[in-house]
């Protein structure tokens, strides 16, 4: 039977530890997994520029293809949660990489926009599923005093996937008339992956406590405790007879009197910033082709602008344990507004280019953020609960933002789309304060 002092002793025990090779290895396999979800997310803004040439499509008919992914991932986040707080971090973790993977692979043999749509759903389902569990997983593993920077660390692997989607983007998918058929079939990795992360990773020691399963949590911790040069007195438990089960994450306890401000507040988040990042994101290559700038052209415009990701990412890292995560949130967040209207308002090349990397720099710097955020909110029993459902409410804004783009600008164009994009991230703003400050903070265990 699971006792609180059990499950604090494994708590404090990960807390005291520094940074590990063990931890890199967590670190670094998820973040593959994550840079992987990050290149398929990337890779369907440049094959949409290119079927809306290639299969004649509307505007109306492409967006549907981002939000049929964004579909999936609103109902694979909510539900990733709930399983990996009832089956555990790790093989909810590798099974969402295999189902997206296949689907990824498979949309290489399409023929036409409806059987495309479907199989971006099921990808979106995996994908939607990954993210929040990924960062609770690594989250549960890092010490207090340097939680925020790993898991800011671990987003900053999205940059990289992007980035590879941006070469893909750049170099396969206008080679020929089959490059976006190409393109997909690179998105299969994940498959392969997913065999690695199931039997490569270990599972959440505070997961495994908080089961009851507490000899397996302690060996897990003291195989990290041999890797910093120490050697744990700390008695293995002994287990007799069936684990505790614990309750289960039920979505109702995010509403319960101590958590209901911060899953407000975390709620608000979510869907500002997903609506506002993807309909951005999703759309700048079809904006840039759609104001005179041919394929190749814009697509190489998009890779530039995603590199200035890479630094939004580092000084957030540094920032977040500084500042705290309120502060550094809402800054970035701030950054975004400004970015997002002077973006609306760019003409010539450099004026466009200038714009996005300020766009990418203060807006994945706020995401690094929020997801080194999330999982801090709530405790172990809820954790990817809690995540997966802030997710999965921020996934509802994804579907709705591709859909937006295409009236919005009929309307107004870009300045009037980007102003849209602006207050959102305003919004945002407001909701960032309203975050309990969790630096330094051990994780609540229950």
């Amino acid at each position: 039977m699971t006792t609180s002092t059990d499950v604090a002793a494994i708590a404090e025990r990960l807390d005291a530890l520094p940074f590990t090779r063990r931890h890199a290895r967590v670190l670094g396999g998820s973040g593959i997994g994550w840079a992987l979800d990050a290149m398929d997310v990337g890779l369907i803004s440049f094959i949409i520029a290119a079927l809306a040439a290639q299969w004649h499509l509307a505007p109306s008919e492409t967006s549907w293809i981002a939000s049929a992914g964004f579909a999936g991932m609103a109902i694979g986040a909510s539900l990733g949660g709930l399983l990996a707080d009832r089956f555990g971090r790790r093989r909810v973790f590798a099974i969402t990489l295999l189902i997206y993977g296949v689907a990824t692979g498979a949309s290489a043999l399409v023929g036409g926009l409806v059987a495309l749509l479907i199989l971006r759903f099921i990808v979106g389902l995996g994908l939607g599923a990954e993210l929040p569990v990924a960062s609770t997983y690594v989250s549960e593993f890092a010490p207090a005093r340097m939680r925020g920077r790993i898991i800011v660390f671990l987003e900053a692997f999205w940059a990289l996937g992007w980035t590879a989607s941006a070469v893909i983007g750049y170099l396969v998918v206008p080679s020929s008339a089959d490059g976006w058929r190409w393109a997909f079939a690179l998105g299969a990795i994940p498959a392969a992956y997913a065999l690695l992360v199931r039997w490569g990773l270990p599972e959440s020691p505070r997961w495994l406590s908080s089961r009851g399963r507490d000899a397996e949590a302690s060996a897990i911790v003291r195989d990290f405790e041999a890797a910093a040069g120490r050697v744990s007195f700390t008695p293995a438990p002994t287990e007799s007879g069936p684990t505790h089960a614990a309750p289960r994450a039920r979505v109702s306890a995010l509403w319960a009197a101590p958590l209901r401000g911060r899953t407000t507040a975390l709620w608000i988040l979510w869907f500002c910033v997903n609506f506002s990042y993807y309909g951005a994101f999703i759309w700048i290559p079809t904006i840039l082709v759609s104001q005179g700038y041919d394929l190749v052209r814009s697509f190489g415009f998009t890779l530039i602008i995603t590199l200035a990701q890479l630094p939004g990412y580092a000084v957030a890292a540094w920032l977040i344990e500084a500042w705290g995560r309120r502060a550094t949130l809402a800054t970035f967040l701030a950054g975004s507004v400004a970015a997002a209207v002077f973006f609306g308002t760019a003409s010539g090349e450099v004026a466009v280019i200038a714009a996005g990397m300020a766009l990418s720099f203060f807006n994945l710097g706020a995401w690094g953020a929020l997801y080194a955020a999330t999982p801090e909110t709530y405790p172990t029993p809820l954790r990817a609960t809690g995540a997966g459902w802030a997710a999965g409410v921020g996934r509802i804004a994804s579907i709705v933002a591709p859909l937006s783009v295409p009236p919005l600008l009929g309307l107004g164009g870009a300045p009037l789309l980007f102003v849209v994009f602006a207050a959102f991230f305003a919004v945002a703003v407001v909701a960032a304060l309203f975050l309990r400050e969790e630096r330094g903070r051990a994780l609540a265990e229950g």
